[in-house]
């Protein structure tokens, strides 16, 4: 199909924008040569010194930060829609992004460093925390329920959000700012040590999700459908669920929560390629590291010096995106 080279092409344009485009500005051309100098592939003597130093250590390492970030965060989306047949469900639905905010604020409020660490440990450990309790909470009978799920989801999350919001009041100056740029979500601490320990995380769960693409589409079927096909959909639904909090947790701990990225690139794609997971989950893959990393760019650039949350642009185009997508799905007639 031709929507794959042309996704793949789009992502290796939006990563070349990522990483030419700035306040500084570099030529696409110079900046790739000091990438392959950075590979060993070139010489490094005719290479501006302030010139390589923005581009190894700030720009490629966050152009590939919010590639792998936009791809998690396109997977779980898909995933989490397949999974609940619905197609309001976004990465987020089980309160893993309010557990991340409520972890992430405890620890600049108690100043809890570990070495760098700490922020992305306690959002880390925040989220996995809230999906286990509404996992626990929406189980019935040794079954989960998706109703049960989302309720538990939406309970929790007004929870964890209410100690965010207690864990602001107690804050001020530097803290207050950290908390509220966090929530908005942004790839500014991105750097090749944050880049090293998500790479295993998105490329593994990557390749985990693409080998049950089947399965997920025996899923569409319903729990019957799922079991004459010799599927059994609640070990499934378990797997998958822990799968997403892993890959939607690794991602909210280094960029906070980035909205609208894992809920709009699997419907645009959708209407492309169609509902088969098989096609579905590589291209919303491709398009959600393509959608961040353009957004990002945008973020750093469109007020610069001043950098706006990248969660701003992603509301910005995605909000109106996916109003029309509403407004156009309506049945004619409709109120």
């Amino acid at each position: 199909m031709v929507i794959f080279p042309t996704l793949a092409v789009g992502l290796l344009a939006s990563l070349a924008v990522g990483v030419a485009v700035g306040p500084v500005a570099i030529s696409p051309g110079e900046s790739l040569r000091i990438i392959l100098a950075q590979l060993g592939l070139g010489g490094v003597g005719a290479l501006d010194a302030a010139h390589r130093l923005i581009i190894t250590q700030i720009r490629l390492p966050r152009a590939l930060t919010g590639a792998l970030i936009g791809l998690i965060l396109g997977l779980s989306g898909t995933v989490m829609q397949g999974i609940f047949r619905n197609p309001l469900a976004s990465p987020y639905l089980l309160g893993i992004a309010s557990g991340a905010s409520a972890g992430a604020a405890l620890v600049i409020v108690l100043h809890w460093q570990l070495g760098g660490m700490g922020l992305p440990l306690g959002a880390f450990l925040g989220s996995t925390l809230a999906v286990i309790s509404v996992y626990r909470l929406g189980m019935r009978a040794g079954r989960t329920s998706p109703y049960g799920l989302i309720l538990a989801g939406i309970a929790l999350g007004a929870l964890f959000s209410a100690l965010t919001s207690f864990l602001i009041t107690l804050s001020s100056g530097t803290q207050l700012r950290e908390i509220v740029f966090w929530l908005m979500g942004g790839l500014g601490r991105s750097n090749w040590h944050y880049l090293r320990l998500l790479t295993p995380v998105a490329l593994g769960g990557a390749a985990l999700v693409f080998a049950l693409s089947r399965d997920l589409n025996a899923l569409a079927l319903g729990e019957t459908g799922a079991r004459h096909l010799g599927i059994e959909p609640e070990q499934l639904r378990r797997f998958l669920l822990a799968l997403v909090t892993l890959l939607t947790g690794a991602a909210v701990a280094i960029s906070g929560t980035i909205g609208f990225v894992g809920l709009i690139t699997p419907h645009a794609l959708r209407l492309i390629v169609g509902p088969d997971h098989r096609l579905l989950l590589p291209a919303t893959a491709l398009a959600g590291a393509a959608f961040l990393v353009l957004s990002d760019t945008l973020a750093r650039t469109l007020l610069s010096p001043v950098e706006l949350p990248v969660g701003i642009i992603t509301a910005f185009v995605g909000a109106p995106f996916f109003l029309y997508l509403l407004v156009s799905s309506r049945p004619e007639g409709s109120i």
